[in-house]
Order: C-alpha cells, then sequence, then structure tokens
C-alpha cells in the first residue's frame, strides 16, 4: 500500500511540473537591428528550434526592409512581425524585453525608449561606445527598475565558470598574479562578415573603436568577474593598424593592461589572429587554469608535476544560451549573473574608454582619480 502511494506521489510530482512548464508563458521579446550577425542565434533559437519554450519574438525594429526580408526568407518568419522605427514595434507588439543587434553606438537610443516603458533590454557586446553614454543608460535602467544586461559568447562558458569557481571558490592556484585574455580572429572582413555589419563595425563614431572594443571587451568583462568588480588602479593600451589598406579608420590590433594592487591583467585582441580564439590564462601563487574553449582547459596545480588537461560541463554556465537566461531572469527564476550585470559592464566601459585614451596619448589613465561607478 505504501509502495503504491509513493509512485502515485511521484508520478503526480511529474504532472505538476509538466504542467507548470506547459501553461509557463514564453518571454514576449522584440529584437532591435538585423546589423549586427550575432542575431542568428536569437533568429535561430525562435524560428527553428522546435519545442523551445523560453522566447517568443514578437516584433522586430529594422529600417531596413531589404535586410529584413532577406532575413524572413531565411528563417521562415512573416514580414508583419517587422516595423521601421523601435517605437512602432514596441505599440504593436507589446514585447515585456527587448535584445539589440543594432549598432553599439545606438544602443543608448534603445535604453532611451524602453526604459520608461518598463521594458527590460539586452544588449550585444559591449555596453556602449562610452563611459559617459553608459551613465545615462545606467541612470535610466536604475530609474526605471529594468534590467539592463550585456551578452558576451564568453558568458556561457562553462570552461570560464569551471576556471572562476577554482580560483575563487576553491582557492586552487592560490592568491590571483596574472589574467591574460586572447579574443578575436583574422579580421571581420577576412571571416566574411555581412557588408552590413562590416559598415559599423569599422567606424569608430558607431562602434567606438575597432578590434579595441570589438575584443577587448571580452577580456575587460572577464577581468572584473575574477577581481570581483574591482575597479584596476591604470589602464595602458598600445593599438596598430597593421591593415590600414583594409581598416583605415579604426585599429585592427589592441593591447590593454591593467593593473590591480597585486594582480596585472594583459588584453590581446586582434584582427590578426590565424584563427578565431576566446581563451583566458589565469595564474595564482600556486598553480594556473587555462581556458583553451567552452569546455576544454589546461590546468596545473602545486602538486602536479605536470600539466593536466581538463573538461567543463556546459552546466557549468548559468544557462545553455543568453536568451534561456534572459527569461528566467526576467520571469523572475534567477538573479543577475556577476558577467551579464549592469555592475560588471559599468567597469568594463570605464575600462575601454580609458584604454582608447591612453592609446591615443601614449600615457597611462589612473582610475583612481576617476569617479566611481557606483
Amino acid at each position: 500500500m505504501r509502495i503504491g502511494l509513493a509512485i502515485l506521489f511521484v508520478a503526480s510530482l511529474f504532472v505538476q511540473r509538466a504542467t507548470a512548464q506547459s501553461t509557463k508563458k514564453p518571454l514576449r521579446v522584440g529584437v532591435v537591428g538585423l546589423v549586427h550577425t550575432h542575431v542568428h542565434g536569437i533568429l535561430s533559437k525562435a524560428f527553428r528550434r522546435s519545442g523551445q519554450t523560453d522566447i517568443e519574438i514578437v516584433g522586430i525594429a529594422e529600417p531596413d526592409r531589404a535586410l529584413a526580408e532577406r532575413y524572413a526568407k531565411q528563417y521562415g518568419f512573416p514580414l508583419s512581425l517587422v516595423y521601421p522605427s523601435i517605437d512602432q514595434m514596441l505599440d504593436k507588439a507589446k514585447p515585456e524585453a527587448v535584445t539589440d543587434f543594432g549598432r553599439i553606438v545606438d544602443h543608448l537610443k534603445t535604453v532611451q525608449i524602453c526604459a520608461p516603458r518598463g521594458i527590460h533590454v539586452m544588449v550585444e557586446k559591449p555596453l556602449s561606445v562610452s563611459f559617459d553614454q553608459a551613465k545615462q543608460m545606467e541612470k535610466l535602467a536604475r530609474k526605471h527598475s529594468i534590467q539592463l544586461l550585456t551578452n558576451y559568447e564568453t558568458t556561457w562558458y562553462g570552461s570560464n565558470h569551471k576556471a572562476y569557481a577554482m580560483v575563487n571558490t576553491e582557492k586552487a592556484i592560490g592568491d590571483l598574479r596574472k589574467i591574460v585574455v586572447h579574443d578575436g580572429h583574422q579580421g571581420p572582413k577576412e571571416i566574411g562578415v555581412t557588408n552590413e555589419f562590416l559598415d559599423w563595425l569599422t567606424d569608430p563614431v558607431a562602434n567606438g573603436a575597432g578590434a579595441l572594443f570589438d575584443f577587448g571587451c571580452y577580456g575587460a568583462n572577464l577581468s572584473t568577474w575574477l577581481m570581483h568588480n574591482q575597479r584596476p588602479l591604470s589602464v595602458l593600451a598600445v593599438t596598430q593598424q597593421i591593415k590600414p589598406d583594409i581598416y583605415p579608420k579604426v585599429d585592427d590590433e589592441g593591447t590593454i593592461i591593467l593593473t590591480y594592487p597585486k594582480t596585472q591583467t594583459i588584453i590581446q585582441a586582434s584582427w590578426n589572429w590565424p584563427f578565431a580564439r576566446k581563451d583566458m590564462e589565469v595564474y595564482g601563487q600556486t598553480g594556473y587554469v587555462f581556458t583553451v574553449d567552452g569546455t576544454r582547459m589546461r590546468v596545473r596545480l602545486n602538486e602536479d608535476k605536470s600539466e593536466r588537461a581538463a573538461e567543463a560541463a556546459l552546466t557549468d554556465a548559468p544557462a545553455t544560451d543568453p536568451f534561456a537566461y534572459f527569461a528566467r531572469l526576467i520571469h523572475g527564476e534567477t538573479k543577475p549573473d556577476e558577467l551579464t550585470s549592469l555592475e560588471n559592464n559599468m567597469i568594463v566601459m570605464e575600462i575601454l574608454d580609458a584604454a582608447r585614451q591612453s592609446a591615443k596619448t601614449g600615457k597611462v589613465v589612473p582610475l583612481s582619480q576617476r569617479p566611481s561607478v557606483r
């Protein structure tokens, strides 16, 4: 009798869970812009992955009709979803949140329009083109109590989260001493990005800089996270135009050095790598941990005679993809992750702003003399 009751109880739990999952409404999302090719991630999730219930794209704001038609044909969504402006899309589609895949310089405009309506915003990295614009965005987000997140591919790497745990939770490598982050690829034109993407990515006004902002933001984000949102004491940056014939307006090579009281970070952002890479080296007093890609790692601890391979699981990351995480966050099922948080990304923007200034003047920029972002 008891066994039968136990089976019935377990069965009822499964039914309750299945019912809850089936009745939970997906997050109503509006897409702002199609000119950033990271948009393929959300379009693929919404229109090609059967059974996904995290999000529903209810509207797309894109003034370039030909571009919208091209994506509509590729992904099979109706052109009735497309509106020529953000305001019209918000008025008609009424999303709960938006994901911005426009130019970085337009992130501020998106927040200016969405925040007063109480609509949450996720932008692609980096947060903005300047620290001043970022402060305006932060003020609006705080005033209107919206979530303002920045999406980095590396946030969803299980290897980065396992490395963070080894450094900060397990204390496996001793006190942190040096962080080296490598990000980039052969160059946006070389890898064949779309013309719509290339036009603004290589524009210093629309993107903030070249490789310095495009890929330097990853290292600033990860370093700030590993350092528990501690602002560096100073920033030194060097940029180059190795391919001025291809990228005449912006840098294609950038190196940023961040100094902390007892730690140093070196960020190597490049459109000149022989292949695409997003990896990191973290050194402590007694060991090191390297991330090779999203799951593979290399580790050597104090008691190890040689380096050994390690593997991270996808579940080490806070979610399987940014949009599933965004939905859970808005629905109150999770709390903001430090890597995507506004606090972290305000420091990232302060670092990038200082790096751009340092590269221009050839001088170290001390952040200790700059106003705190908090």
